[in-house]
């Protein structure tokens, strides 16, 4: 998996989505507001308590109980019993991410388990890299007068107080780039990429190099 969808499912690393299919957190959060919603289902079991046991000290959210549809909150049913063990577990901080929770009912996962699906808008910001450039000096400083002045001025003093300047051919050219350094300053070295460049990676161009190789083999 490579691209955008390699970049979606380190986010789900990241966010620690994980799937639970044991006891009954039952229905109503009073006291449990911080980690689920009001709408589970049944009675809560020990197994089910150790799951609000573990959300809170994971700070987790138990996200089946925030969705209030009555069809989706089965995900377990053999024959006359249907309950809900199974959950979708998320980061608290996360939560607002999960716009959807849903149970498919023609689906199964496992015998008499139906499968939990849920709907996560993950906001993927693409970080601009900075290419290094050699640091130049900022001659085009010199077309303005104050920095023309003071940089005839810095390099009199560098050939020791003298009241002319010799020309470029005779005059240090050490003498000249410390005096540049000093009045006009040096670029940061650093540069944004191109934005319609982002994509001409090392993957890309390799599979370019491939397709070439093979057109010039067929021709």
């Amino acid at each position: 998996m490579t691209g955008k969808g390699r970049k979606e499912a380190d986010m789900m690393e990241r966010r620690k989505v994980d799937m639970l299919h044991t006891g009954h957190v039952g229905v109503g959060n009073r006291g449990d507001e911080e980690v689920m919603g009001r709408y589970g289902l049944k009675e809560r079991n020990v197994e089910g308590q150790m799951v609000v046991y573990f959300d809170k000290r994971m700070e987790m959210a138990v996200v089946n109980t925030y969705f209030k549809k009555d069809d989706h909150r089965v995900t377990y049913k053999s024959g006359g019993r249907c309950t809900q063990v199974d959950y979708v577990l998320c980061r608290r901080c996360n939560l607002k991410e999960i716009r959807d929770r849903k149970v498919l009912a023609g689906d199964s996962v496992a015998r008499q388990h139906r499968m939990v699906v849920c709907r996560i808008v993950l906001e993927v910001k693409k970080k601009r890299r900075r290419v290094k450039t050699e640091r130049r000096i900022r001659w085009w400083k010199l077309k303005e007068e104050e920095f023309s002045v003071k940089f005839r001025e810095e390099v009199r003093q560098g050939l020791g107080g003298g009241e002319e300047v010799l020309d470029d051919l005779v005059t240090p050219a050490g003498v000249l780039r410390v005096a540049a350094r000093k009045v006009l300053g040096v670029t940061s070295g650093n540069r944004k990429e191109d934005k319609e460049m982002w994509w001409w990676n090392e993957e890309v161009q390799e599979s370019i190099r491939r397709k070439r190789s093979a057109k010039q083999k067929w021709d």
